[in-house]
């Protein structure tokens, strides 16, 4: 085994490690946690960001937030958010923030009026302070990081360190839900959404994690496996990545990840020239028949009711009568709240109020988009039409960032089915702005070496 392969296999193993000390020793989360924000910043500053590590800490922190909120280990429940703001502001300290990226200073402004709005809507005995952060905090760290990536230059090989520092954690979480549940067959009864099986935290959160590092891995075999020792490492660790992910019984997090591999493949393919496309074609099938097995190692593990989980069936076999649990109700109180309220909307976090008064009901949005219409109204349109529209005219100009629509997919896909609740969607957003280019690469290249 070469060098550089030993050190991958320990980056693994140590993180693999992390997960089994947590399990048994719970503090060890705590350690790790406090770890992450005091060291962190004190690598970005050591580097002065010279190849952008401040993207690197952000992502790092980005794959690590479930598992700190689901073992305890993280300072503050929403610290993961302020973190990666952290991260990008210690980023543009030593290289600026982006020239030109006036849609998101655009987008900030637009989110103003809500939250002043916020201030004298609230009920009184609502902590004004704790609501508009929890509701804001993931748009406000989507806009700050799309400030640093937008349009910045950056090799194709920083991308996927960057996403390998946000996969690391995954593993990390990966490990510890295996040892948490063992034994899939002794606690999946149903075709709902477990907590057994996602560490006794929300599958949802867990399931949309695991989905990105399902990616993650994946996109390492087709592009960072250079020999079949790198190559065995990550269809590993991208199989029970997988794995651990389809047992949470949360589908959104799964097909979200899934959507994003056909993406990468298609650009890949597109873009491949003929030596390429043949190579491509044997990963194709390694990665289908990967997942087939998967599929079916699962489906026996379940006693089949991950098919029926997928097909929205109960365990008997029955169909459902809703496929979104009851959140659709959600979407269209809150989009009832918008058509009475289209300017302004409600204020920030009020949505919630409304809907508690109205129904009795105090279910938390899952939708980002409609809580955007329902607390923002008109402008949380418009400011939705920017976040959307945007990347797509950066594809127009540079159409070899392979990951931009895969990003971009990402960011849409959770935020209907998750919300912001995480910085996941934020931060990835942010990372389809970046200018990639390959090094040594002509800029009118039209093929893409695999």
């Amino acid at each position: 085994m070469k060098k550089d392969e030993a050190l991958y296999l320990n980056i693994i193993l140590f993180h693999v490690g992390i997960g089994f000390l947590v399990f048994l020793f719970p503090f060890v989360s705590k350690i790790y946690g406090y770890a992450i924000f005091i060291l962190g910043p004190l690598y970005v500053i050591k580097k002065q960001n010279k190849n952008n590590e401040a993207l690197m800490a952000a992502a790092y922190v980005v794959g690590s937030e479930v598992f700190l909120r689901m073992t305890g280990g993280n300072p503050l429940y929403e610290i993961s958010k302020y973190g990666v703001m952290l991260f990008i502001f210690i980023g543009m300290y030593f290289s600026g923030f982006s020239k030109g990226a006036t849609p998101y200073w655009i987008f900030l402004l637009l989110l103003i009026p809500s939250v002043v709005l916020t201030t004298f809507v609230l009920n009184h005995e609502t902590n004004v302070k704790n609501s508009i952060a929890f509701n804001i905090s993931g748009p406000v760290c989507l806009a700050v990081s799309s400030l640093y990536t937008f349009r910045r230059k950056i090799p194709i090989d920083q991308i996927n360190t960057i996403l390998l520092f946000m996969g690391l954690p995954i593993v990390t979480c990966m490990t510890y839900l295996t040892f948490y549940t063992p034994n899939i067959r002794d606690v999946i009864t149903s075709t709902q959404s477990s907590y057994e099986t996602s560490g006794g935290f929300g599958p949802n959160q867990v399931a949309t994690i695991l989905g990105l590092g399902m990616f993650i891995f994946f996109s390492r075999i087709i592009l960072e496996s250079k020999t079949k020792y790198l190559l065995i490492i990550n269809l590993v660790v991208a199989l029970n990545i997988s794995y651990r992910g389809m047992v949470t019984f949360s589908r959104g997090g799964m097909i979200t990840g899934f959507l994003m591999i056909i993406l990468l493949l298609l650009f890949l393919y597109a873009k491949s020239n003929f030596r390429g496309r043949v190579k491509l074609n044997y990963l194709i099938a390694l990665v289908f028949i990967a997942m087939v097995t998967t599929w079916g190692y699962t489906s026996f593990q379940t006693g089949g009711l991950i098919d029926k989980r997928y097909a929205n069936q109960d365990a008997s076999g029955r169909k459902k009568e809703s496929k979104f649990t009851g959140r659709e109700d959600v979407a269209k109180g809150e989009i009832n709240v918008f058509l009475d309220n289209p300017f302004f909307g409600v204020g920030v976090g009020k949505g919630v109020e409304v809907r508690f008064a109205e129904t009795g009901d105090g279910t938390l949005s899952h939708d980002e988009i409609t809580r955007m219409l329902a607390e923002h109204g008109t402008l949380g349109i418009i400011g939705l039409l920017i976040l959307f529209f945007t990347p797509l005219f950066l594809y127009i100009e540079n159409k070899f960032n392979m990951y931009l629509l895969c990003f971009l997919a990402f960011w849409f896909l959770t935020i209907n089915h998750a919300a912001m609740r995480t910085a996941a969607p934020a931060f990835v957003y942010s990372l389809s702005l970046l200018n990639v280019y390959f090094v040594g690469s002509p800029k009118k290249s039209k093929a893409v070496n695999i």
